[in-house]
């Protein structure tokens, strides 16, 4: 049945009227998205300016958590959103203005810095490498390893094994881990997997025989009886801070910095405190409660020993001899396209509160 349109002026005129509102949409649209990327950041009714954040899933990131749930970003007159981010996607959103603030590893702040990304890393929250190994039950069963048994009598159990392998970081810490123990990381067969839930699941099925990745989802896998944590900082001196440098960094684009020097100012301050904070409440219960709520898929006892894994430190600011341990240690890795060295342009104590310096 053929259909007749009897008012084509008010259908053209509608259309019409149709089309500007959506060219109107669509430019503020680009115009809110231009103004994300270029480094502005939004202020909201209640005069908070907001801030986003790329945070991922372990023990590094509640530092921020805390800072939130405290007040203390607050305090700052800072409204903080968080995006949730990994390894390979911090950078790229760092570098679109997706965040303005990345929680960055130091192998993936210099990576990024070998790229020719122009970042600047504007504090330290975190202290040391809180990583895991966690066998399958089956496979702790079938070579007797236990919670207890001594690094290189695990290094040498795991000759021979299937590991889950989720980035090229976690692949190079596993691989000096067993080398430092006389075991050839050859000698194992390394799987590809996309994430550490991958790593999890292919664990759970008997895909891998074992895997390493950061707290708390080692020790989650441990709680839930499905695996057992054969490696930790606590047994392992080179994932140490005091022989690693290893940490956690806040790193912004230069551009976002030299644009927003207060901003950057109260943010530093506000994570700065939060990591103060837990550094003299690890063990208190009002502590746990925050973290508990910021990761709510893990348990209680799995938090309070994982935060016990990382060190937080009283001041955000850096210094020029953790910086050589920490590249030491991550050019040792193996894992940059070339070997790296810092300047005065990559990193600064120049956000750090007063009397926070090194």
């Amino acid at each position: 049945m053929a259909h007749h349109i009897t008012d084509g002026g008010s259908r053209a005129s509608a259309t019409r009227r149709g089309l500007r509102a959506v060219a109107l949409a669509t430019t503020l649209t680009l115009g809110a998205t231009m103004t994300a990327a270029c480094g502005e950041s939004a202020s909201g009714q209640d005069g908070l300016i907001t801030v986003t954040i790329g945070s991922g899933d372990n023990i590094f990131d509640l530092p921020m958590k805390v800072a939130e749930a405290n007040g203390y970003f607050r305090k700052q007159g800072l409204r903080p959103t968080f995006v949730s981010v990994n390894a390979s996607t911090g950078p790229a959103a760092l570098e679109s203005g997706s965040v303005q603030f990345l929680n960055s590893s130091p192998t993936g702040f210099l990576s990024a810095l070998a790229k020719g990304v122009p970042e600047i890393t504007i504090a330290a929250d975190g202290l040391g490498n809180p990583l895991g190994i966690v066998v399958s039950k089956k496979f702790a069963d079938a070579k007797q390893l236990s919670a207890t048994t001594p690094p290189d009598q695990v290094a040498k159990a795991l000759e021979g094994s299937i590991s889950g392998a989720s980035s090229a970081n976690t692949k190079a810490q596993a691989s000096s881990f067993l080398k430092v123990r006389g075991v050839d990381p050859a000698k194992v067969k390394w799987v590809s997997l996309p994430s550490p839930a991958a790593n999890k699941a292919a664990l759970n099925s008997a895909q891998i025989d074992w895997f390493i990745t950061s707290e708390p989802t080692p020790l989650s896998i441990q709680d839930a009886g499905e695996g057992v944590v054969v490696a930790d900082p606590l047994r392992v001196p080179e994932w140490s801070a005091e022989q690693s440098g290893y940490g956690e960094l806040i790193v912004v684009r230069k551009d976002y910095a030299e644009k927003n020097p207060e901003i950057a100012k109260k943010f530093v301050a506000a994570v700065q405190e939060a990591t103060a904070y837990m550094n003299t409440h690890v063990d208190d219960p009002a502590l746990l409660q925050v973290v508990m709520k910021a990761m709510p898929g893990v348990k209680g006892p799995v938090l309070q020993a994982s935060l016990k894994h990382a060190g937080w430190p009283t001041s955000a600011a850096m210094n020029e001899a953790e910086w050589k341990k920490t590249l030491d240690f991550v050019n040792g890795l193996g894992v940059l396209p070339k070997v790296m060295t810092v300047t005065a342009n990559d990193w600064t104590n120049a956000y750090v509160p007063s009397g926070g310096g090194a």
